[in-house]
C-alpha cells in the first residue's frame, strides 16, 4: 500500500532480460533498511526487491507487467518515481494507492498557467467511467487530483494541474506530449463500480 507521495527518483541503471525483465535501479534510499522482499512503487508499478546493494535495488518484472504499463518506462537510463511501502502510523499526504496498473495513459499537451503547469492525458476507454473532476488519479505514481473531465467522439481526457513543487521533485517535470504514462484509478472508484454491476446482475 503506498500514499503517491514520491521520496525518491531512481534511475535504471541495466535492463536485463532472463525468463522475467531484472532490473538494477539506482537510488537514494539508505538500503540497509529495505528488506529483500519489500515492496517499493516504481513510477506507479509495485516491485518487489531481490537484490540490494549500498545504493540500488533489484526487480523482476513479468511479461505480464511490462505489457500493461507504460512502453520505454523499463529501460537502460529511465527514471523513475519512487515510493517506499506505507507504514502503519505513517502520514497520508496523497490518497490510498495500491500500486496496480490499471492502464496506460498519453499525455495530450502541457501548458504552463502562472508557475504551474496544467496537463492533459487521453485515457482508455475502459477508464472513463472511473475519473471524476476533484477525484483522485495516480500518474507515473504520483498522486493527483483531477480537475476536469471530457468525454468526446468516443474519447475520454482529464486535466490536472502541476504545482512547481510536483513539477521539480518527481519526473513529471519532463513530461512531453506523445509520452506514455502508468495510470492507476481511485481504488473507491474501482470497488463502486463493481458493487454497482453486481446488484445490476443479481
Amino acid at each position: 500500500m503506498f500514499t503517491g507521495i514520491i521520496t525518491d527518483i531512481g534511475t535504471v541503471r541495466s535492463a536485463e532480460q532472463r525468463g522475467d525483465l531484472r532490473l538494477v535501479i539506482g537510488c537514494h534510499y539508505g538500503m540497509d533498511g529495505v528488506a529483500i522482499g519489500a515492496s517499493i512503487a516504481c513510477s506507479g508499478c509495485c516491485l518487489t526487491v531481490v537484490e540490494k546493494g549500498a545504493d540500488w535495488f533489484a526487480v523482476d518484472l513479468s511479461a505480464e507487467t511490462v505489457s500493461h504499463t507504460a512502453a520505454g518506462a523499463w529501460t537502460e537510463g529511465a527514471q523513475l518515481n519512487l515510493e517506499r511501502a506505507l507504514k502503519v502510523g505513517d502520514e497520508l499526504g496523497g490518497h490510498i494507492v495500491t500500486g496496480h496498473v490499471d492502464g496506460v495513459g498519453e499525455v495530450l499537451g502541457i501548458t504552463a498557467e502562472g508557475d504551474s503547469h496544467r496537463v492533459t492525458i487521453g485515457v482508455p476507454a475502459k477508464l472513463a467511467p472511473f475519473l471524476a473532476p476533484k477525484g483522485s488519479i495516480t500518474v507515473d505514481g504520483v498522486s493527483l487530483t483531477v480537475n476536469e473531465v471530457r468525454d468526446s467522439g468516443g474519447t475520454t481526457s482529464f486535466t490536472l494541474n502541476l504545482i512547481p513543487h510536483t513539477f521539480a521533485v518527481t519526473t513529471l517535470g519532463a513530461l512531453a506530449e506523445g509520452k506514455a504514462v502508468n495510470l492507476e484509478i481511485d481504488v473507491l472508484a474501482r470497488y463502486l463500480a463493481r458493487m454497482r454491476d453486481y446488484a445490476a446482475a443479481v
